[in-house]
């Protein structure tokens, strides 16, 4: 099956692009997406997105969400991240800028647009990657979190020194499919405002993430 998505990416998972689950997944949301006219998001050439701006090769850091923002204007393929306009941030974004600034100092930028991010090497991962207007979680168990189970797990395997940060019970469930032998993984509660005051902030993944690329010679991230 042709998929679009980058190179590196499409080596790695080209038998998945196979698979049965896949193949049915792909037929489901073109009919939704041909049924629903932009009420699905994000926009089709942009589902795979977090993948086209950060090869396989480049991947140092994977931060998982848990499907895009049902929000008009808000999702772009990206974890976390909003487009450029999007104002004030969501709220769980708005924490993480938060931590950032108490962790390492860094202002809040002018924009919520985690682009940035991904050109560095961190993969900003959802779980699920579409969803219907107005609807959080609508398009869970369709055949999303097959594929990118599957994606965890060939980035433990395939890669080495790779930082995983999971946020909140739903990503911390996905710690079984990493190598942690190979890997760090920094866990903690969703910056949701439910409940980052019991453990998000203050947790330090940033500058731990930090450490841990200079321990094994690898490039800072400029969070």
């Amino acid at each position: 099956m042709k998929v679009r998505i980058e190179a590196s990416w499409k080596n790695l998972l080209i038998n998945e692009f196979e698979q049965s689950y896949f193949l049915d997944l792909s037929q489901k949301i073109k009919q939704m997406y041909l049924g629903n006219e932009g009420n699905i998001f994000p926009k089709g050439s942009e589902i795979f997105r977090a993948f086209d701006l950060c090869p396989v090769e480049e991947t140092k850091v994977v931060i998982l969400g848990q499907d895009p923002y049902p929000t008009r204007g808000h999702a772009h393929g990206l974890s976390f991240s909003v487009c450029d306009d999007v104002r004030p941030f969501p709220k769980s974004l708005n924490n993480i800028f938060k931590e950032i600034n108490e962790d390492i100092g860094k202002p809040f930028p002018e924009n919520g647009n985690l682009t940035r991010w991904a050109a560095q090497g961190v993969l900003l991962l959802n779980t699920v990657l579409t969803v219907e207007e107005g609807n959080p979680d609508s398009h869970k168990g369709i055949g999303w979190e097959q594929f990118t189970d599957r994606v965890i797990e060939l980035l433990s395997s395939e890669k080495e020194h790779l930082v995983f940060i999971l946020w909140g019970a739903k990503a911390a469930k996905k710690r079984e499919l990493i190598d942690e032998r190979k890997h760090k993984v920094l866990s903690s509660v969703h910056p949701s405002p439910l409940s980052a005051y019991r453990g998000f902030f203050g947790c330090k993944h940033f500058s731990k993430a930090n450490d841990y690329l200079s321990m094994n010679k690898l490039s800072n991230i400029d969070w």
